[in-house]
């Protein structure tokens, strides 16, 4: 399967130039205009690489360098139009893994880009939790049941996370919700999390009443079976 990079950066010429150079070399490329969209794409789906833009709308690249590494280690290089080593060593202390500034080799870029795709894949072994026919990889962001790829969003791959981690713990609806949601987020009611079982139960084709994979325990919450 072709490795895929998502490219957050809000100037479109840029986007189809990294568009065009990546898919040549054999990479699946999807872009965001803005950091709240490249979340939510990440949230979405799974990506080897990510190009961040630094100057980016709304969220800035920092910032989202910051929450994509608050869950994910996938490979990120940082795209600047600023030639300030503080802003190059700020953004590799956050865990970018790399830093190009405007302009660029398109050429040199993907370069970069296939030199830490083969460094990462050597120095870090697949993340990968299993409970019966339950696969998660953890760091590609992609989940099976029996070989069926079911595709969650970041709150319900973070909850599955942490009873794949964890799978004898009886969790409170409260640790939970501390796992789930980082500190930048809203607030919310305990019982939110009823709803996000209930839907992670409807992906995985889990019955609430015979469960295979989430038990709810009375009183308390809930443990993988």
């Amino acid at each position: 399967m072709p490795q895929s990079v998502l490219v957050i950066e809000d100037d479109a010429k840029i986007v189809n130039l990294l568009r065009l150079y990546l898919e040549r070399d054999g990479y699946q490329v999807q872009s965001a205009g803005d950091g709240v969209s490249g979340l939510e794409a990440l949230g979405r789906g799974r990506f080897d690489f990510v190009i961040l833009d630094l100057m980016l709308p709304g969220l800035d690249g920092i910032e989202v360098c910051r929450r994509i590494r608050a869950t994910s280690e996938v490979p990120i290089l940082m795209l600047t139009a600023r030639v300030d080593e503080v802003d190059k060593l700020l953004g590799l202390s956050l865990g970018a893994d790399d830093y190009v500034t405007k302009p660029f080799s398109p050429r040199e870029l993907v370069a970069r880009v296939r030199t830490i795709l083969r460094r990462t894949e050597r120095e870090t072994p697949a993340r990968v939790l299993r409970r019966g026919p339950l696969e998660m990889d953890v760091d590609r962001h992609h989940v099976t049941v029996g070989g069926r790829e079911v595709r969650l969003t970041r709150v319900e791959f973070r909850l599955l996370q942490a009873l794949l981690e964890s799978p004898e713990r009886v969790y409170s609806r409260d640790a939970l919700l501390n796992r789930i949601y980082a500190q930048h987020e809203v607030a919310v009611v305990d019982r939110a999390i009823d709803v996000h079982v209930g839907k992670l139960r409807e992906k995985l084709g889990d019955d609430p009443a015979q469960p295979r994979f989430i038990m709810t325990v009375r009183g308390v919450g809930y443990k993988l079976l």
